[in-house]
């Protein structure tokens, strides 16, 4: 009887067994004795009695507990305004019971009742809160049903909604088939119907990007906002640049299809058929979009709304009527807060790229995105958001505002998950729908994708890049005409070198050391995609002609890395080269190599790198790829992602855009001939070849 009197130490109960000697005979017990000993289980399995229990209890009795079922069928309006049928239920186990029926069982003072063919565990509080509850959700329940975004909040955080702390008293959350349907079409978009584009779209879509275009379009006809999370390199741009060429297709057919008188409808109300959208970038995008925009869907009517793209170095007041005559708008995040002229402008779409830049809800570039109208809204990020939860829900307050609360009862959630780890699930399956994020990882993904990734990235020149690209074009022109053969030819080489040191950034050419972020749009690129690089503790080669740019370049992403990475150059003894390779292929993060391309161009085996930038060009297309083969070899175990940089409008475009002229016709002399047949073009095409385009 030692486990009996050690239970007896802490039980009433069992002390008074022990002392009646009832403890030895078999008892009939009341409700409320039952409940007791059913409660103090615990208890007794921890002095180390053997208890058995009836099967309807397993450690708890049913209790009463409301369950919520949300939008059985589908609304007749779409967007969050859109009204589901709610159905609060007071549930037993999988029984319902009445109001009057859960009232009666406050009236059992034992602890335990028999309904519905079961034992019911009576807690008095816990019943009186869950019928509190129940009234505040059929509060809630208009005589059509609630909102959608009252529907999603209430997915997410039924407590708050309902006005109680008890994570009891809710004891189940169901979708109807309609909601069901549409939460499985957005977490399984290559099950959606596919969307067509037109003629006027020019790229042909892997299949992934075609269920991207699919998902877009689907949460466009829910009037739900989106994010489009893709891996670097993925293609977000060209999804996007396919939804507005889609969306513009559909809004055609619904005019065709609406008949004439329809039209003249229309065109009698001083509402417009069509809007344009909004696209916000860090500037150092504008060439990428820019030129992504000119390749891929060159009708799109688009303006960019910066400085840098009038004569004037000013952006004119555009009033609604002339903003309606574009598709899309390209504006920077520092300019949102300078033009008003974009806030008094009802938006088709307001479209983010580098959407972390509102991350922040504090700052004053957040609070101005987040004040533009828009019918919808799109962001684009490349980095992981499902781990931060602050940036999440700022993202979500642009994105879908309400559907995550506001920032005290988001940080509120916040807090209680550590308690509560259940709240993760209700918060992924609320925010997945309206995420969309495909890794090169995923073998899904990646067997249609290439092993190497190849792309070129766009970088504007800074104000005084464009005004030293000036004075070396006024000074080459007036060389280049008077003087003719090996002088001439000395002449444009130099010129082409002062050009490429010019791109690369101001300091490099005029000789200084300062190396400003802001002076350089290839600094400012390298930022954004290093900065990714680091979030997925990945490395990194970054390759230039130049030995005198790798310590500048060591330099400025060192502070993105928050370390400091490695350098190789022809100054490097070779005995030394053998111990930097084995260091960044080692086991200790070495976020970046920065290398010369003769000196770390060949030879070396850097497989731990599944990032290439070439930071300048080398206008022979085979020291480039072997340059970039030092990743992509025996041994790589990723994809790899390659970068090329090129500065727009400048020489650099230019000759890209010849070298893929030239290479239809003979890749090899291309390649062979190196920098050298540019010396060859007349005057005409040299002026041509050097004339800055902005």
């Amino acid at each position: 009887l030692v486990t009996v009197d050690e239970a007896a130490l802490q039980s009433k109960l069992i002390l008074e067994l022990r002392e009646s000697g009832d403890l030895f005979y078999p008892l009939a017990w009341s409700a409320k004795e039952a409940f007791t000993f059913f409660k103090e289980i615990p208890l007794y399995d921890e002095a180390g009695i053997l208890c058995r229990i009836p099967n309807w209890w397993k450690g708890k009795a049913a209790r009463v507990g409301l369950q919520l079922s949300l939008g059985e069928n589908e609304p007749s309006q779409v967007g969050f305004e859109a009204l589901l049928d709610f159905n609060p239920r007071l549930m037993v186990g999988d029984s319902e019971i009445s109001v009057a029926e859960a009232r009666r069982l406050l009236d059992e003072a034992a602890g335990l009742a028999f309904l519905k063919n079961k034992w019911v565990a009576v807690d008095s509080e816990k019943l009186e809160k869950t019928l509190a509850a129940y009234e505040d959700a059929m509060a809630l329940n208009r005589e059509d049903g609630v909102s959608m975004l009252e529907a999603l909040r209430l997915s997410l955080n039924p407590q708050r909604v309902l006005g109680t702390d008890d994570v009891e008293i809710v004891s189940g959350i169901a979708h109807g088939e309609w909601l069901k349907g549409v939460f499985a079409k957005l977490n399984q978009p290559e099950k959606l119907g596919q969307v067509k584009t037109s003629k006027a779209f020019k790229a042909k879509l892997r299949h992934y990007q075609k269920d991207g275009l699919n998902w877009l379009f689907y949460l466009h006809k829910l009037k739900l906002g989106a994010c489009l999370a893709d891996d670097m390199g993925l293609g977000k741009t060209l999804q996007v640049l396919a939804f507005l060429n889609a969306i513009k297709l559909d809004e055609k057919m619904i005019l065709r299809n609406l008949g004439s008188d329809s039209k003249k409808a229309c065109e009698n109300s001083k509402k417009p058929v069509h809007k344009a959208s909004l696209l916000i970038i860090p500037a150092s995008l504008l060439a990428n979009w820019n030129s992504e925009i000119e390749k891929f869907y060159p009708e799109l009517v688009c303006l960019t709304a910066h400085p840098g793209y009038y004569k004037s170095k000013s952006v004119p007041k555009f009033t609604a009527a002339e903003l309606d005559k574009y598709d899309l708008v390209i504006t920077t995040y520092a300019l949102v807060q300078r033009y008003q002229w974009l806030n008094d402008y009802v938006w088709n779409y307001v479209i983010l790229d580098e959407a972390q830049a509102i991350k922040n809800p504090g700052t004053r570039q957040t609070r101005a995105v987040k004040e533009l109208s828009s019918e919808n809204r799109i962001v684009m990020t490349g980095t992981p958001i499902e781990n931060r939860l602050s940036d999440l829900w700022s993202l979500f307050d642009f994105l879908n505002p309400g559907l995550l609360g506001n920032i005290k009862e988001f940080n509120s959630f916040s807090k209680k998950l550590l308690e509560q780890p259940e709240g993760y699930a209700r918060l992924r399956r609320i925010v997945n729908p309206f995420i969309l994020r495909r890794l090169k990882s995923d073998k899904s993904i990646i067997s249609d994708l290439p092993d190497k990734v190849e792309v070129k990235t766009w970088a504007a020149m800074s104000k005084k890049q464009t005004i030293l690209y000036r004075e070396i074009l006024a000074g080459v022109t007036g060389a280049v005409e008077n003087t003719d053969g090996i002088e001439r030819r000395g002449i444009i080489l130099a010129a082409l070198m002062r050009f490429k040191q010019l791109c690369n950034h101001p300091d490099q050419y005029l000789g200084a050391d300062n190396f400003s972020e802001r002076e350089s749009g290839k600094f400012q690129r390298l930022r954004e995609i290093c900065e990714t690089i680091y979030e997925k503790r990945e490395k990194v080669l970054v390759f230039t002609q130049f030995k005198e740019m790798t310590a500048p370049l060591s330099k400025f992403l060192a502070t993105i890395f928050q370390k400091e990475g490695l350098v190789l150059h022809g100054s490097v003894a070779v005995a030394k080269r053998k111990a930097l390779v084995e260091k960044f292929q080692g086991r200790e993060y070495i976020p970046y190599f920065v290398l010369s391309l003769r000196a770390g161009g060949v030879g070396l085996n850097l497989t731990e790198a599944n990032h290439v930038i070439h930071f300048d060009r080398w206008w022979n297309p085979a020291v480039e790829n072997q340059a970039t083969d030092r990743a992509y070899r025996i041994g790589q175990k990723k994809s790899v992602m390659v970068h090329k940089f090129l500065t727009k409008g400048t020489v650099e475009e230019k000759i890209d855009q010849m070298l893929i002229a030239k290479s239809k016709l003979s890749a090899d002399i291309v390649a062979k001939s190196g920098e050298n047949w540019i010396t060859e073009m007349n005057n005409d095409e040299l002026l041509e070849l050097f004339t800055l385009d902005i």
